[in-house]
């Protein structure tokens, strides 16, 4: 029996060369291939800047504390969030003394409900966290709309959406801000990665300096944010900020070179696998797939139970018998989480849909190559287990 993954390898010789010219340079800390990545992600992408960084979710953390550093936010300003998201979405706002406002998402997309978006706004709110879940853009225009009236920061975590669209603008590339991840599971991958774009150059040089400790070694010498001395020696050591150390290394910088070159490939098999399964998935009985929205570029394939039907765990069961991979969405309901006693935050009415995610919702992955054979012995199994009810 074939086995379903979460996710393939999308890895060639090409990568591996890669990888034995970084070891053969002896250069291994953040360099060369990583500043070329990030000039040939933005292009790509279609933003002005990017600054890659060790993972998805440090991508978020350089994104929010970018706006708090730069004073575009402040302590106790209030963030509205999706309530199902992965735990970097949240973690960095209440860690930089942002206050969460959870708003329910969407039963039909999985993405945040934009019809009860403007009701949660407080006069405290000064941003939207949108989340592009499993690959499916959220409904921007209304959420622009939103953000121009009230004069709201958007930020996009795009980390599972590379690739897709709304309205032909790459997600990721709509907010102020916008972060990416190229973890193993991911659309590209770089082994561990993110990356941040924007088109502030001065939210540029905040990420460039928190990246890497807070200091200012990285800024170029016109900076916005400081003004550099021509001190070489000072200023390698010369700290502006409290940064991090969230540094790629130059493997993966080399790698992403050689994945950014698949781009276009992945996605478009992406998107020939997911029409495929969304056909199939109309012989299933009491299940229903993830609406998409604009154009997703499908990191897996999100379904949800009828709500009648107490049977995930039978169907997660199932489907772990007979070696398909399986998740839950996300973290689902991610109040529910313990972690959320640790943070400063709200919700907005009833997280309704959310909890509905939460009890009946799961994925398994799509890939960057054809998977009709694997989405075929998925439907076989829904079949067998729901059909007969």
């Amino acid at each position: 029996m074939i086995e379903y993954k979460l996710s393939d390898d999308t890895w060639s010789n090409e990568e591996i060369e890669a990888i034995n010219r970084v070891i053969n340079s002896n250069r291994f800390s953040m360099g060369k291939e990583v500043e070329e990545y990030e000039r040939k992600f933005s292009e790509k992408v279609g933003s002005k800047y990017a600054v890659m960084s060790n993972s998805g979710s440090s991508a978020n953390l350089l994104a929010i504390a970018a706006l708090v550093y730069s004073g575009k936010l402040s302590s106790g300003d209030e963030v509205i969030v999706p309530a199902v998201s992965w735990s970097t979405t949240f973690f960095p706002v209440a860690q930089h003394n942002l206050k969460l406002r959870f708003v329910d998402i969407d039963v039909n997309t999985f993405n945040i409900d934009v019809s009860i978006l403007e009701n949660a706004i407080t006069d405290r709110t000064k941003a939207i966290f949108s989340v592009n879940l499993l690959g499916n853009p959220c409904e921007y225009g209304k959420i622009l709309e939103v953000c121009k009236k009230y004069n709201l920061i958007l930020i996009e975590d795009n980390c599972e959406a590379l690739g897709g669209l709304y309205k032909e603008k790459q997600l990721g590339t709509i907010g102020l801000l916008g972060t990416y991840s190229t973890f193993y599971s991911h659309h590209l991958c770089t082994m561990e990665g993110g990356v941040t774009v924007t088109d502030d150059e001065e939210l540029y040089h905040y990420l460039l300096s928190i990246r890497a400790h807070g200091w200012t070694r990285n800024l170029p010498s016109n900076s916005k944010i400081y003004a550099k001395s021509n001190d070489d020696f000072y200023e390698s050591f010369n700290f502006i900020m409290p940064g991090y150390n969230l540094r790629p290394i130059e493997m993966e910088g080399a790698i992403g070179i050689e994945q950014l070159k698949k781009f276009d490939k992945i996605i478009e098999q992406r998107k020939k696998n997911a029409k495929y399964f969304i056909e199939r998935i109309k012989d299933v009985k009491y299940i229903r797939p993830q609406k998409e929205v604009g154009d997703s570029s499908w990191f897996g394939f999100g379904m949800l139970l009828n709500d009648e039907l107490d049977i995930r765990k039978q169907v997660v069961e199932a489907l772990k018998k007979n070696n398909i991979e399986v998740r839950p969405v996300v973290a689902g309901n991610f109040t529910k989480n313990i972690a959320v006693k640790y943070l400063d935050y709200e919700i907005y009415g009833n997280l309704v849909n959310a909890d509905i995610i939460h009890k009946n919702g799961f994925f398994v992955g799509n890939h960057s190559k054809d998977n009709r054979k694997e989405v075929d012995m998925l439907i076989d199994v829904l079949k067998g287990i729901l059909n007969e009810r």
